[in-house]
């Protein structure tokens, strides 16, 4: 497994130069994601519940025209059975991005270890962990490589 990430744990979304498509795939995607997301955090700014931002992404990706699943839910397998849970991620973008909103003053690295998580038993490779609960809105985008087996 290899992780790639932008410069810190979190920083300001900011475009900037491409990287590899190999190491960074889906990167028009992912900026196109966190643009939308500059833009709800700009017009509500901080201090909402998540469900308010989640349905204001949901309004622009559809204003957009952004093929989306909202609550899309992923089976987890053990040893090659179902487990009795699944878990449901916030959005799948494109059919290939994980997408999970958080609305929190200070975030920690257990979230970051749950979008690699739901990486893994997605089978997807790309993940944006965005935080509105800041001043300023906080992402990190996350490539999961040599995904095991599949787990869907």
């Amino acid at each position: 497994m290899a992780i790639f990430e932008q410069e810190d744990n979190w920083q300001v979304a900011e475009p900037g130069e491409p990287y590899s498509d190999i190491e960074y795939p889906l990167q028009k995607e992912t900026y196109e994601i966190i643009g939308i997301c500059m833009e709800v955090h700009r017009i509500l700014g901080p201090g909402f519940k998540e469900i308010i931002y989640k349905d204001a992404l949901e309004r622009e990706f559809k204003l957009r025209n952004i093929p989306f699943e909202r609550e899309k839910k992923f089976q987890v397998l053990y040893k090659g059975q179902p487990l009795p849970h699944a878990y449901y991620s916030d959005f799948v973008i494109h059919e290939r991005i994980i997408f999970e909103v958080k609305s929190l003053i200070n975030m920690s690295d257990l979230f970051y270890g749950q979008v690699i998580n739901y990486l893994a038993a997605s089978g997807l490779e790309v993940g944006l962990l965005i935080n509105f609960g800041e001043r300023s809105l906080r992402y990190k985008r996350i490539v999961f490589k040599n995904i095991r087996d599949k787990h869907k």
